[in-house]
């Protein structure tokens, strides 16, 4: 069945970095966009960064150059460098999959990540 498991999430200080993991199954990632999203409490589920099926990388305003997307079709893996983090930045994090024309959608169960001093 289709899975997609989320890791490397965890409390990490103002400034520190953190690399989150997809890993994906029962489905080929080549022909999916692959997304990160986050949700942080009482807010709306927000985009952090995709990758699409052809390799062009889009990310979040907030972002400014602080994480890096990637992708490895072969290994069904996808992964969010992220650096320089700030408390805002504090919320769980989620591994979203989407076909061309969004007719299939699939996401994982979140992994989440503590910014705090």
């Amino acid at each position: 069945q289709v899975q997609l498991v989320e890791s490397g999430g965890g409390l990490v200080q103002p400034g520190g970095s953190l690399r989150l993991s997809c890993a994906a199954s029962g489905f080929p990632i080549s022909v999916y966009h692959m997304n990160w999203y986050r949700q942080a409490p009482g807010k709306e589920r927000e985009l952090v960064a995709r990758i699409a099926v052809g390799g062009n990388v889009n990310y979040g305003d907030f972002v400014k150059g602080r994480f890096i997307i990637s992708r490895d079709n072969a290994k069904s893996t996808v992964a969010l460098q992220m650096n320089s983090l700030k408390a805002e930045d504090t919320a769980v994090y989620l591994c979203n999959a989407a076909s061309l024309y969004n007719t299939n959608v699939y996401w994982g169960q979140g992994t989440q990540v503590t910014v705090s001093s």
